[in-house]
């Protein structure tokens, strides 16, 4: 008998399951081989009518045998020779030389496969996913994959015909994961993973959880990228660090990329036309920073983002990875910053993505009680998995590492904290002290938030609770946030606004309480996305009156907004004060800026941002009470509010707000110091759209009012703002 006939016949069992996509171990079968005194190489390749085997040199080393009809060959290695590529003839006669994937070493070593069974890889995204790489002098891509209870992998592409019996992938025997480096592949390469479950069953494709592109829906497939951009942002990186944000002026315009401007067609603008159009836009309004709404890849225009199934890869519709990294590059070239919003609250359920990813909740729980949002039909990460740990944590990491973020914006972190959210009696599961605090998300969040400052970037919390420590350190028992959003000041504030200003005076309290916490966390003050969607109507439709009035109390609200303690945020429009809702699949309604009262509106956000970025009582003393002081917070009945601001060296501005339509002759307003005082701000100007009413200086009066030592004395519009400063 021959060898070859020897050799099949010895392994007719392996050869079985490999033509029928059942062998769970290609590199104890396929590749160079002993077989009785002789070496065989076995190759599989369903698509080949004949293959042979070439030297170094290109020389004939031998012709293989095919051995089954789906497509394995075999051929005798001649000896004292170890070095041999695949010559490949096809049935439709294409022919191809090619190196055989099952003739190369593992990729992961033991300290690899050591962190990552810790669940402690920061750079878990380096060893994960799909990589161009080299090995042994031959280039190619390696595959890499976490599926513990998938009986097989495989990595199945264009370059193998979708088949998944061609490139099955090396178990990492105890660890979970498999590897397979598939040579002379490169970047665009479109590939998913084909797994067996533990019973044999194939389970849909997946998408690569750590692939860093992806195509449009329907095909998902994950697409190998290779980066080699050049950053020109040093200079920004070196002077942004941590904490250094809490004693700056931040001011945040949130954008949905994909609706803030569209082309006529109504196509999206690019990553790169985004550079040349949103980033002169926002630098010249004034603000520090974009805040991006999710940017992961997400199948669903209509989530906007906050359904993720690409935690790693910036989404298809305005680019590629590259044109993401151009445009953030940018940014920070002009001086903004760029805030990305991240969602490790849930995943969808595509079956593309990470459900039941290897036929077992491995992302998520088995139990709906902890593994499943009803509210949104999507599946909660298990955070006390160490391996789902390392997963998020490697993809916040990512974005900065990578793509230079300088913040990510949390989201739904209440979703996180508490087990109970948004469920009834018996619909979740206690912790292991009987509460409804999720400790291993609190866990995680710690983490996240102690790696993310030590890899230099801040993180905002969208927390609506009053879980205690959002924006507190962890080592004082904090969450570790740098920020948390104000959801308190919004709703109160955005309450009273909408009350029509007859009845203001009963609300008056919703307009003083902010100031009692203000100073209890590191605060943002949101005017998002949120709040002007799903018939919340805009801000400037939540405005009551006729259209004088709405305009200025609007006028008069982001004025006061700016004033007040805490960094600030706009929704993309807020500026522009459009009748109607945010709508994700348009463009804002830019031709408002034709109309006297839109123009003044955006005009007054411009020199709000300008008077907020050089005006250190504005910003410095943000998170303390020496940074702030009441002047009048009693005036019910003429619901009106005045404040003064103070920065580090004591230099304060003063901001006075008239809440109602009602002019207020010879108002008399306490003031700290003698001298002459000037409006540097009045949002009833007539370059804001209003009435035009024009201040001169204005003298202290050597007399006690509002509990100062001296007044000044003026007339007050109504439904307006003003910010005074001494002389």
């Amino acid at each position: 008998m021959t060898t070859i006939a020897a050799d099949t016949q010895r392994h007719k069992d392996q050869i079985e399951a490999l033509a029928n996509g059942w062998h769970d171990n290609p590199f104890g079968f396929l590749g160079l081989h002993a077989s009785g005194k002789a070496r065989v190489v076995r190759v599989f390749v369903p698509t080949a009518r004949r293959v042979s085997l070439v030297g170094a040199r290109g020389q004939l080393l031998t012709e293989c045998e095919r051995v089954h009809h789906t497509g394995l060959f075999i051929g005798v290695m001649p000896p004292r020779k170890r070095r041999y590529v695949l010559h490949i003839v096809h049935h439709d006669g294409r022919e191809e030389t090619r190196e055989d994937a099952y003739r190369f070493a593992p990729r992961l070593g033991a300290l690899d496969l050591h962190l990552l069974g810790e669940g402690n890889d920061r750079r878990i995204y380096e060893k994960l996913g799909a990589h161009c790489c080299t090995l042994d002098r031959v280039p190619g891509v390696c595959f890499a994959v976490w599926a513990p209870n998938a009986s097989r992998v495989s990595v199945v592409g264009d370059f193998n015909g979708w088949d998944g019996r061609c490139h099955v992938m090396r178990r990492y025997v105890g660890t979970g994961y498999w590897e397979l480096f598939v040579p002379q592949l490169g970047a665009g390469s479109r590939y998913k993973f084909e797994l067996l479950d533990t019973r044999g069953e194939r389970l849909p494709l997946k998408a690569d959880p750590y692939g860093n592109q992806h195509e449009a829906p329907q095909g998902n497939a994950s697409i190998v990228t290779h980066s080699e951009y050049h950053w020109d942002d040093t200079a920004w990186r070196t002077r942004q660090q941590g904490d250094a944000w809490r004693d700056r002026p931040v001011s945040i315009y949130e954008v949905h990329l994909g609706s803030w401007r569209r082309h006529e067609d109504g196509a999206f603008l690019s990553y790169r036309e985004l550079a040349d159009t949103l980033i002169p836009y926002a630098v010249d309004m004034g603000f520090t920073h974009l805040e991006l709404l999710p940017i992961t890849e997400h199948p669903f225009d209509g989530s906007w983002g906050y359904q993720p199934i690409g935690m790693f890869a910036p989404t298809f519709r305005y680019g590629e990875p590259d044109d993401f990294r151009y445009f953030v590059d940018r940014c920070h070239q002009a001086e903004l910053g760029v805030i990305v919003d991240w969602v490790p609250a849930h995943f969808p359920r595509d079956e593309h993505g990470l459900a039941r990813f290897d036929g077992t909740a491995l992302y998520e729980h088995e139990d709906p009680r902890k593994g499943a949002h009803a509210d949104w039909g999507t599946l909660i990460f298990n955070y006390g998995r160490r391996e789902v740990s390392n997963y998020l944590i490697g993809s916040a990491l990512y974005w900065i590492n990578e793509f230079h973020i300088d913040a990510l914006r949390v989201d739904a972190v209440a979703s996180m904290l508490y087990l109970d959210y948004s469920r009834e009696e018996g619909e979740w599961v206690p912790n292991e002290h009987g509460g409804n605090e999720h400790l291993e998300a609190v866990t995680f969040l710690r983490r996240l938030n102690t790696d993310v400052h030590e890899a230099g970037a801040a993180t905002f919390a969208e927390e609506s609770t009053a879980w205690p420590g959002v924006s507190h350190d962890t080592s004082t028992g904090g969450l570790g946030f740098t920020f948390k959003w104000n959801m308190g000041w919004m709703n109160d504030t955005l309450a009273y606004m909408s009350e029509d200003p007859l009845h203001r005076k009963h609300h008056h309290n919703r307009m003083t309480f902010s100031p009692m916490y203000a100073f209890s966390e590191h605060f943002i003050l949101p005017l998002s996305h949120d709040e002007v969607v799903h018939g919340k109507r805009s801000l400037l439709g939540r405005m009551p009156g006729d259209e004088w009035q709405r305009f200025a109390n609007l006028r008069a609200y982001l004025a006061n907004m700016f004033a007040h303690p805490g960094k600030k945020l706009l929704f993309m429009g807020a500026e522009i004060a459009p009748y109607e809702e945010w709508n994700y699949s348009s463009a804002l309604s830019w031709g408002l800026l034709n109309y006297r009262v839109h123009e003044g509106v955006h005009n007054l956000v411009r020199d709000l941002n300008a008077l907020y970025r050089t005006s250190a009582p504005l910003y410095e003393v943000d998170y303390s009470s020496k940074g702030f002081d009441w002047i009048d917070c009693d005036n019910h009945d003429e619901s009106v509010l005045s404040w003064i601001r103070y920065d580090l060296r004591q230099q304060y501005l003063i901001c006075v707000t008239n809440f109602t339509p009602v002019v207020r002759q010879n108002f008399r307003l306490g003031v700290p110091e003698l001298g002459d005082y000037r409006v540097i701000l009045n949002t009833d100007d007539a370059v804001y759209g209003g009435s035009g009413r024009q201040f001169s200086v204005m003298s202290a009066v050597d007399q006690r009012h509002d509990k100062r030592p001296h007044f000044i004395e003026f007339e007050l519009p109504g439904l307006a703002t003003l910010y005074i400063e001494r002389a």
